[in-house]
């Protein structure tokens, strides 16, 4: 399921029920799982942009069930990581750019000419729209819906939707979270931590305790928690 026409390195390692269709060009130190399908142009695991990489032992590593559209490039890590990694399940349109070192988890849709500088993570069932840039070191969080076009350079808590310009928090992805089996008490429970987070007039670490004080442990709200925190670039406004 190779097509004569794309190049695949003798050392890249190509799972069960791959489709590499013409003009696709798969480098060395590649892994790609089971019932992937790499479609014309698309360039897998090339030498990164980055200055700092010195032709050091990296990786690509793409899961299982990906779909990788026209002219997408992913490139290895570099001495920082060491890896690029692209999850299960993940559909990346034509002409999207992994840069090195970038985290995909699973489930996530990246539209059209969206770029990720590196090191870049973006967490599970994430929706990025088309042609969204999204700056080095940035976090996007699990079931968000990002506008596209959108400039990201602080990171996207998880379970919202966010637009404008600058990006901000446009609510939750309430739509997305119906569609996912999220129930109505969960749903709510999200929103009144962002009711906190965004609407309190508090400033971040406030409203932070305020949310672990008042609103009942769950896993939706411990992850927003851990997700601010961890937040070194700090995120998007309200």
């Amino acid at each position: 399921m190779i097509s004569p026409l794309a190049y695949v390195s003798p050392k890249a390692q190509i799972g069960k029920n791959v489709t590499i269709d013409a003009f696709a060009y798969i480098d060395d130190n590649v892994i790609i799982g089971d019932n992937c399908h790499v479609f014309p142009s698309a360039v897998i695991g090339a030498v990164p942009q980055d200055l700092k990489f010195k032709g050091e032992e990296t990786w690509t590593i793409i899961g299982d069930n990906c779909v990788l559209r026209e002219f997408v490039t992913i490139h290895r890590g570099t001495a920082s990581k060491g890896k690029t990694i692209v999850g299960n399940n993940n559909l990346i349109m034509a002409y999207c750019h992994v840069a090195h070192d970038c985290i995909l988890h699973d489930n996530i849709i990246m539209s059209n000419a969206t770029q990720l500088a590196g090191e870049v993570e973006v967490d599970d069932f994430a929706i990025i729209g088309g042609g969204t840039l999204v700056h080095q070191f940035c976090h996007i969080g699990g079931h968000v819906m990002i506008h596209g076009g959108s400039k990201i350079s602080k990171d996207v808590p998880p379970y919202i939707m966010a637009a404008r310009d600058p990006l901000a928090y446009c609510g939750l992805n309430s739509v997305g979270l119906n569609r996912r089996g999220f129930t109505p008490e969960q749903i709510h429970g999200i929103q009144d931590v962002y009711r906190l987070l965004y609407q309190s007039g508090l400033n971040t670490s406030k409203a932070l305790e305020q949310i672990e004080a008042t609103i009942p442990a769950s896993p939706e709200r411990d992850y927003i928690l851990a997700f601010v925190r961890a937040a070194s670039r700090g995120i998007i406004k309200g």
